[in-house]
């Protein structure tokens, strides 16, 4: 029998109860699927930080390289600055673990009526640049107190970097609709995303079978409003996947509904699997939070691991749950936290 290693890290605010929903569903479906997780917890987060000084311990990255695969809530409390959190925890693990290509898929939900008129299904996948681009925090503020202070952060786009998420990209597109649309705005970032641009239509010729297409961020983002049914593969940079994947979860109905991957490809090291909301600290202790994104992230976590059958169990008992009306407060509907879990496995 398989084993998996998993370690859980539940976060701050609504992670301590959307990620113990989500794991009573992994172990009804690992049973049902006769392999085994092994799962070990850990409190990293902004929780930890207010109480250590840290988001995790000084070996938190070796500690958790152990694992097959890291199961993620949400980090962030209104205690904590709003700057820390990316910095010392979730792009420390991307970049340790290369963690690279940030899988953020958007669908239409059986039963949930998303905010957009028309009816046609919505079956996208956001793939995110993931540990380098607008994100990698290099520059700094200079005489911040004076008339003539300025801050500064500078882009990276390397030719490594663009190549590998353009490749997993077009890889990832034949396994759908054979469509990749990659999102830029080098007609005024002009020297950054004219190379990534450049980049990106060099790998591209390595897949003639895959229609690609280029597409400004402005345009983009009226688009997934306009006709969302229309994108298959999207190849975007840091900042504009961080911006679209949430206009995914908002025309799926909410942002509680998004599930993610942060991906190592290669599997040489362990890949994170969160929601792609945030910790939600004023609803925080409620049972009332929306466990969905983080059920799909099981399921994209299970499917990294190899488990397709069981990752495809959990998606087909999802829809059974949200077509009979099993809903949170956010979608209209009465049900808490741990019985919308109890609900899947019911359906499982």
């Amino acid at each position: 029998m398989k084993n998996y290693k998993i370690a859980v890290i539940p976060g701050d605010g609504i992670g301590h109860e959307i990620v113990p929903a989500a794991v009573k569903i992994l172990d009804a479906v690992a049973s049902k699927n006769d392999f085994e997780l092994t799962k070990e917890d850990f409190t990293f987060g902004a929780g930890h930080y207010l109480k250590n000084g840290e988001f995790m311990p000084e070996n938190g990255l070796e500690i958790l390289k152990g694992f097959d695969a890291i199961f993620f809530g949400a980090v962030g409390l209104p205690a904590v600055d709003d700057s820390l959190p990316a910095k010392d925890y979730t792009f420390k693990v991307r970049s340790a673990f290369r963690q690279y290509a940030n899988y953020r898929p958007v669908r239409t939900y059986a039963g949930i009526d998303g905010p957009l008129k028309s009816d046609k299904e919505i079956d996208m996948v956001v793939v995110r640049e993931n540990t380098e681009g607008e994100f990698v925090q290099i520059g700094g503020q200079f005489f911040p107190d004076f008339e003539n202070g300025f801050g500064v952060d500078t882009s990276v786009f390397t030719r490594k970097g663009t190549e590998r998420i353009a490749h997993y990209a077009f890889k990832l597109a034949r396994t759908r609709r054979n469509k990749v649309t990659f999102i830029t705005k080098s007609n005024t970032l002009i020297n950054s995303l004219t190379y990534w641009d450049r980049v990106i239509n060099e790998v591209a010729v390595n897949y003639p079978d895959v229609k690609c297409e280029r597409m400004y961020i402005d345009a983009a983002a009226a688009n997934f409003v306009l006709k969302p049914e229309t994108f298959d593969v999207v190849l975007t940079t840091n900042s504009y996947g961080d911006i679209l994947s949430d206009l995914g979860g908002a025309i799926m109905g909410s942002l509680g509904l998004g599930g993610s991957g942060n991906v190592n490809p290669e599997k040489d090291y362990p890949s994170m699997f969160e929601p792609i909301h945030g910790s939600a600290p004023d609803i925080a202790g409620e049972n009332k939070a929306n466990p969905y994104g983080q059920i799909w992230s099981a399921a994209i976590m299970l499917e990294h691991l190899g488990e397709s059958e069981a990752a495809q169990q959990i998606m087909v008992a999802m829809d059974k749950a949200t077509a009979d009306g099993i809903l949170s407060v956010d979608l209209g509907g009465k049900y808490a936290t741990d019985k919308i879990a109890d609900e899947v496995i019911k359906r499982l």
